[in-house]
Formats: C-alpha cells, structure tokens, sequence
C-alpha cells in the first residue's frame, strides 16, 4: 500500500466496517422475512435451503472482509 496517512487509512476502513455492518444487518432481516414468506407460503424446503445457503454467503463474506479490515489496522498500528 502506498504512503498514506492514517486518518486516511481510518476513513477507508471505517468505510468498509459500515458496509459490513450494513451487510449483516441487511442479510439477517432478509433471511428472517424469507424464513417467514416461505412458511406462510409453504414452500419447500429445497427453497428454504436457498435462503439459508445465500444468507450463509453473505455472512462469510462479512467475516472475511472483516478480517481484512483487522489485519490492516494491525498493519497500519505497526508502521506508526
């Protein structure tokens, strides 16, 4: 990464955290609804299975980019 200031570095990241924050929330109030609307229309399974395995996407994304986001705070900490 180039030579960047920190407050800069911390806006980036901070910006990330609340996409991610976004993408959690998000992604637990459209599993929740989709868990419901497959209930009350009584869907399969297999369809409920779609829900949980895109909700389980989201999620691991959310943890990986979360992890990026402490590694490069930790890396950022350590050139200071």
């Amino acid at each position: 990464m180039p030579h960047t200031s920190s407050n800069e570095i911390d806006r980036v990241l901070a910006r990330r955290a609340r996409v991610v924050a976004v993408v959690i929330a998000g992604t637990v109030v459209a599993w929740l609804a989709a868990q419901w609307l497959g209930g009350a229309l009584g869907l399969p399974g297999r369809y409920v299975f779609l829900f949980d395995f895109a909700a389980i996407g989201a999620l691991v994304w959310a943890l990986a980019v979360t992890w990026q986001i402490q590694r490069r705070r930790r890396e950022a900490a350590e050139q200071e």
